[in-house]
């Protein structure tokens, strides 16, 4: 599909616990496109992850990116500067990683029928199951999403997801087989948060499970390897193979 241009604006969602914003693209031409929920990384919705959804909605989907920190305060969440440099990167990390945690996965879980109601009752949105696409922590999120609203998720993709198994009784991976909708699961032959042994656990969880997924390791590629303004991490070459099975993904399932 030849790109088009694209509207983008902040929304409100009201939520359980408060109003959550959110950053909604879409083409710009006021007609109903399949839904895409974005989930960002661990610094949260900001420029770059705006302009990861202007490129989804750009070639045909409405795509909404909440901001899934809002009980901490408003996008940005975490004050980082425009471009993330080596000598800096990991104190931006860190004010990030304890706003992350205060998110738990039932507050999460609760969240996400709030995003896919509002997707659902939209006049941009055709109204069918969603795609979702997550990284970093957001693949996490994206994961447990799929799991617990199977009839409502076509696709899933978790890009350098983080913590996907872990010894805890709610575990990440643990709802892998209700997933109904079809993976992707791209990762970096360089993560140390989701080392290569850890992805072929989860291929194995995955595959167990029955899940209908396609697995892609990057060589020399890092966690955050999508995350344009972190440069330490950044692979152009790993992010553009990751949007080619992430379009090609929702293409064949929304």
């Amino acid at each position: 599909m030849t790109p088009v241009s694209v509207h983008g604006t902040t929304v409100i969602l009201p939520t359980q616990d408060g109003d959550a914003d959110a950053y909604l693209a879409r083409p710009d031409d006021d007609a109903a496109h399949p839904s895409v929920i974005l989930y960002t990384d661990i610094m949260g919705v900001r420029p770059s992850m705006k302009k990861m959804a202007d490129r989804l909605a750009s070639v045909g989907y409405t795509v909404l990116v909440p901001n899934v920190f809002y009980r901490s305060g408003q996008a940005p969440v975490v004050d980082m500067p425009d471009v993330v440099t080596e000598d800096i990167l990991w104190d931006v990390v860190g004010r990030a990683v304890p706003v992350a945690q205060a998110l738990t996965p039932q507050d999460a879980m609760r969240d996400a029928l709030v995003w896919l109601d509002w997707l659902e009752a939209s006049e941009f949105t055709t109204g069918g199951p969603v795609g979702i696409t997550g990284y970093c922590n957001g693949g996490m999120l994206c994961l447990r999403t799929a799991g617990s609203y199977p009839d409502r998720v076509a696709a899933a993709a978790i890009i350098h997801g983080s913590h996907l198994i872990t010894d805890a009784p709610d575990s990440p991976h643990l709802v892998a087989d209700r997933i109904k909708g079809e993976v992707f699961f791209a990762n970096g032959d360089k993560d140390t948060v989701n080392p290569p042994e850890e992805v072929e656990a989860f291929n194995a969880v995955l595959s167990m499970a029955g899940v209908r997924y396609r697995s892609e390791m990057y060589a020399d590629a890092q966690h955050g390897f999508c995350s344009s303004d972190l440069l330490p991490l950044y692979d152009k070459a790993a992010d553009e193979r990751h949007w080619a099975g992430l379009l090609d993904l929702f293409d064949r399932t929304l």
